[in-house]
């Protein structure tokens, strides 16, 4: 039954990166962006429980604290700094979804056929690690995408989120018996770097008057 709920958890980790990467609305984005995030806390703490190791809910409350609270609050504070929409990306909505759902289907079909060559261990090869790691990299995927495709600045600091979050995914499949002391420490960088990112969006925007990163070129000088 655990394995069952963290595998549907993990499946909405890819719906709420394709809303998050698509919503024109900036506060949406951050508000999908922060589901997202408390999903994951939340399958850390089922793994946690399923694997019956008590160093997990320490990684899913320090998500829980930097990922779905910190993070967000970040963000929504230079959202209503800067602006509430996107500067419109290369394509619009429909083609956009479009080739960001083949493009994670295809990074999912691959890791789920592959799980087994990427594990460590082999009682790591079923599920729901296989599921996750599918998952894991079907965000990584679209986090990709979203740097590729976005020319909205803000809006690639959420793609940059969303490989995080893709990053952790593969590290609780892949990996669950990592030290503690690692995995709270990549959890709290990441504070720190949206943090400074978050900085750099707003140095942009006063400078050259939009998030628009074709812009950046008025920078020089």
């Amino acid at each position: 039954m655990i394995s069952y709920a963290i595998m549907y958890i993990s499946l909405l980790m890819i719906v709420t990166s394709l809303l998050a990467m698509e919503w024109r609305s900036l506060p949406e984005a951050v508000y999908t962006y922060q589901v997202q995030s408390v999903l994951i806390a939340l399958v850390f703490a089922l793994y946690a429980y399923l694997l019956h190791n008590s160093a997990l809910y320490y990684w899913s409350g320090t998500a829980l604290v930097s990922k779905g609270i910190i993070v967000p609050w970040l963000l929504r504070r230079y959202v209503l700094r800067v602006h509430s929409k996107e500067t419109p990306p290369m394509l619009t909505i429909l083609p956009s979804m479009v080739l960001g759902i083949a493009a994670a289907l295809l990074g999912f079909a691959w890791a789920f056929k592959h799980h087994a060559d990427l594990v460590l261990l082999p009682e790591l090869a079923g599920e729901p690690y296989r599921m996750n790691s599918a998952v894991a990299a079907a965000v990584l995927i679209l986090g990709f995408y979203a740097l590729l495709t976005r020319r909205d600045a803000f809006k690639i600091v959420i793609g940059l989120c969303l490989l995080e979050n893709g990053v952790h995914m593969g590290l609780i499949s892949l990996a669950p018996s990592i030290p503690e002391t690692a995995l709270i420490g990549v959890v709290t960088d990441v504070v720190v770097s949206v943090g400074m990112l978050l900085y750099i969006v707003t140095g942009i925007y006063r400078s050259a008057g939009s998030l628009d990163t074709s812009h950046i070129a008025q920078l020089r000088g």
